[in-house]
């Protein structure tokens, strides 16, 4: 057995010399690694900004067709005669137009 004991002892030796190095590193460069998280965390890449401002662009979009087709059956049934329909169409139209100006003009294809 105390031969056998000759051989394994500088194995384990080596391996746990190893694993407190490794356990060293981790410590020191932990601080480290936190602090980046955080920094992550906090911040709003470019790449997420566009993203997002991406979504809200369609969602302003998507309201607009929904106020055009709102605005579209008020418009008719104001056509008709319904003077309602003519104050609603009107207030839709002053809607879609406010949110018109805030959509990027798309360039026109030639």
């Amino acid at each position: 057995m105390v031969p056998r004991m000759i051989f394994v002892a500088p194995a384990l030796a080596l391996m746990l010399s190893g694993c407190l190095a490794k356990t060293a590193l981790d410590v020191v460069t932990a601080p480290v690694r936190v602090v980046s998280q955080t920094a992550d965390w906090a911040t709003t890449s470019q790449d997420e900004a566009d993203r997002a401002r991406g979504r809200e662009i369609r969602g302003r979009e998507e309201r607009v067709g929904s106020l055009q087709r709102e605005y579209d059956d008020l418009a008719e049934e104001c056509a008709e005669g319904d003077n309602d329909a003519c104050r609603d169409a009107v207030a839709v139209r002053q809607e879609m137009d406010s949110l018109m100006a805030s959509l990027p003009v798309e360039p026109s294809e030639r």
